[in-house]
């Protein structure tokens, strides 16, 4: 009796822990880990101190095998960012911008949207480390990125909106740091670049070329196209 008592309480605490919902694993990049560049694209960034017109930025694109993970590396107002994007959420931007084509063709956006409008095709999880100089604090820590659309000057732009990152040093207080909440406008020919390089078999494609150590280079088409008045 005492062993079939034993026994269900095994059977119970079994079925307890196998129910149990396990946490996913954290997306975290090392910027020293192997990586090589596959491309170069254009958006378009706030002037400084959010004062005037967008201003065009280049954005080198970097892919980081060991972590599965695509690097957009950008400065902006003299910081280096390095903005990381894992799988799923590269499958979110490429499904994202889907949506936006749809609604851009079907003359379904809101020029009133506001923050709705910012964020209505979802909110990535990234990973960002950024830095001033080569010899200032390296911050680094997880990030929100919310995507979704943005009129500016009457002309619709797909947005991207990396979120402030929060670094806590686990020794010196004086070296925390909190990251600029930068928007990102594309156009639709800037975001075809970007999802081109999200794809899987693109980087499957980079990643085989680079392990036969050859130099890949993207052969992506990001040229800006000429957007007209929506209205």
């Amino acid at each position: 009796m005492k062993f079939i008592y034993c026994l269900l309480i095994a059977l119970l605490l079994g079925s307890c822990a196998t129910g149990e919902k396990q946490k996913p694993e954290e997306f975290i990049v090392d910027l020293n880990s192997h990586n090589f560049q596959i491309g170069e694209i254009e958006t378009q960034l706030m002037s400084f101190i959010g004062l005037g017109p967008l201003k065009k930025s280049p954005v080198a694109v970097l892919y980081y095998p060991n972590e599965d993970a695509v690097c957009l590396r950008y400065r902006h107002e003299f910081i280096t960012y390095n903005q990381y994007w894992n799988r799923s959420g590269r499958q979110l931007f490429i499904k994202a911008l889907e949506k936006y084509n749809e609604d851009y063709d079907a003359r379904n956006l809101n020029s009133n949207a506001g923050s709705k409008g910012r964020k209505a095709y979802g909110t990535a999880d990234g990973y960002l480390i950024w830095q001033q100089f080569s010899f200032s604090v390296l911050a680094k820590g997880s990030v929100k990125i919310e995507i979704g659309y943005i009129f500016k000057e009457n002309l619709p732009y797909f947005y991207m909106n990396q979120l402030d990152a929060e670094y806590i040093d686990p020794l010196i207080r004086d070296h925390n740091r909190t990251s600029a909440k930068i928007p990102f406008h594309f156009t639709r020919a800037q975001a075809a670049g970007v999802a081109a390089l999200f794809d899987q078999s693109v980087i499957d494609e980079f990643n085989k070329q680079n392990s036969e150590n050859k130099s890949p280079a993207a052969n992506i088409d990001t040229n800006i196209d000429s957007e007209v008045d929506y209205y």
